[in-house]
């Protein structure tokens, strides 16, 4: 019974860094993911890691198999690329469905749940006996593996604080895109040596390591913990502001489906912000489909070569991370010295998109026009390392500024509309990527990625000047604020229930 007294203790004192994390637990409960140990915070950030991995991993790995795909089933290259493509548009309804899940079953269920679901269809796709098995089962691996994607960021959103926001969000970047690199690296070994149906096998293995490591994995959300906690003590349920992500099937629509599209169409910073993350999400993953293709028609390169040409992904993804930790760290250094709340500056999170956005555009123009027999197959490699540094410090920087640019329920809402929508994008160009490079040559297809970038890379820097006006005059502020307020009457302390924007 020592943690009963906490049960419902409002903050008091300075509860500027748990209320700024949107949590609802004071920052003397023991309880709070703030006051763990260390070594708890780490492993329960190591788990969603491992998690987001293992799905990512899954996504890419299929592709060092097309070939055998083909070849099996007697479909065309297009049909083939299909399945990679169905993975992803059943990831794109996890950032619809998971704020609800989470709301009401709390964050390590969802995780364990969804992660043996994922690997159920994963088997489904390595049995199928056809075309149409294999597209499904591809389908719905995606869809109950997607929230494990979903849930990292706020798994470290409970545990870190929001001063931290950029840092764990380049950590956790690193799941999905070291995962998604490592793809055809292994990939290629693996279909070389027993075909493609052990690309799904090796999936398996690897979800079912992370299975191992998270199967202690602690509750996170403040709400759950709450909940839960009361439950276990026999005392009342505690009375929390109603879920964030809506009560009443209506409400839940509203704020994880229509709002969402209307933000993308009606609100400036998210619309220019998933224009520019859609497009570098359809190019990132085309590549996976685009580049062992190249690589073998213009040097020869064999399937386990392709694959390690991956390991310039890898590289540029740490290095995104690296360079976007030091930013931010550089910047709030200097702006502690001015002022003491980090949100007053929250524009500043773009400058990594700023720099990011440049080199992403040369190395269009670098790769377009140096994959040539004439030129060593390095040259467009190291372009590639440059083209994903880019685009992850894009990510980064972008959705970090999304985090807080709106209160809660809007925030929910525009990370809702980035992550469908550029997920979308990315299973829909890798259908069609092959046909671009036959049609235009590799250097002027890439080429016009490289005028699209080009005319893209403008978003951040606009962003940085006007991104303050914005947001104060954006309807999404004042309506969500005096929604925020209208639920805060009566008898629930509006602190209390300031729930985590990042669900």
């Amino acid at each position: 019974m020592e943690n009963s007294s906490n049960l419902m203790e409002q903050p008091s004192g300075d509860s500027t860094e748990t209320m700024t994390g949107g949590h609802m637990m004071s920052p003397q409960d023991p309880d709070n993911p703030f006051n763990w140990p260390i070594h708890r915070r780490v492993y329960a950030s190591a788990v969603s890691v491992a998690f987001g991995f293992a799905v990512a991993f899954g996504a890419t790995m299929y592709t060092a198999g097309i070939p055998d795909v083909i070849s099996d089933f007697n479909v065309s290259y297009t049909v083939a690329i299909l399945p990679f493509s169905l993975y992803f548009l059943g990831i794109a309804f996890a950032p619809i469905t998971t704020p609800h899940l989470s709301e009401r079953l709390g964050r390590s269920r969802v995780y364990l749940i969804s992660l043996p679901l994922f690997s159920l269809f994963i088997l489904g796709a390595g049995l199928s006996k056809n075309m149409a098995g294999l597209a499904v089962c591809r389908f719905f691996a995606g869809f109950f593996g997607g929230p494990c994607l979903v849930l990292i960021e706020g798994t470290f959103a409970d545990i870190w604080s929001a001063k931290a926001t950029v840092s764990y969000y380049s950590v956790l970047t690193l799941a999905s895109y070291i995962g998604a690199g490592a793809g055809p690296l292994v990939g290629g070994f693996v279909v070389a040596a027993k075909g493609w149906r052990w690309t799904q096998w090796v999936t398996l293995m690897v979800a079912l390591a992370a299975y191992l490591l998270g199967i202690g994995i602690p509750e996170t959300y403040n709400r759950a913990i709450m909940i839960r906690r009361a439950k276990r003590l026999g005392l009342p349920a505690p009375k929390l502001m109603e879920a964030g992500s809506g009560v009443t099937l209506t409400d839940m629509s509203r704020i994880t489906l229509f709002t969402p599209l209307k933000m993308l169409v009606a609100e400036p910073i998210v619309t220019a912000i998933s224009l520019y993350l859609g497009f570098n999400f359809a190019i990132i993953f085309s590549f996976f489909i685009s580049i062992p293709v190249v690589l073998n028609l213009t040097y020869m390169f064999t399937l386990q070569q392709a694959g390690l040409a991956f390991n310039a992904a890898i590289v540029g993804s740490l290095l995104a991370a690296a360079t976007s930790i030091i930013i931010d760290r550089l910047i709030s250094l200097k702006l502690s010295r001015k002022c003491s709340d980090p949100m007053m500056n929250l524009e500043y999170r773009l400058i990594p998109a700023m720099i990011g956005g440049i080199g992403m555009t040369a190395s269009f123009f670098w790769i377009a026009w140096t994959a040539s027999p004439t030129i060593n197959w390095p040259s467009p490699v190291i372009g590639t390392l440059l083209y994903v540094w880019g685009n992850m410090s894009i990510l980064i920087s972008f959705i970090s500024y999304l985090f807080d640019a709106y209160p809660p329920r809007g925030t929910l809402s525009a990370l809702t509309a980035a992550a469908s929508f550029r997920l979308v994008l990315a299973a829909a160009l890798p259908l069609v990527i092959l046909q671009m490079i036959m049609g235009l040559t590799g250097a002027w297809a890439y080429s016009l990625f490289g005028f699209i970038s080009a005319a893209l890379m403008p978003v951040p820097f606009v962003l940085f000047k006007w991104g303050a006006k914005l947001r104060a005059r954006s309807k999404y502020n004042h309506e969500m604020m005096g929604m925020a307020g209208k639920q805060s009457m009566g008898h629930v302390d509006p602190e209390m229930g300031h729930m985590s924007s990042r669900s």
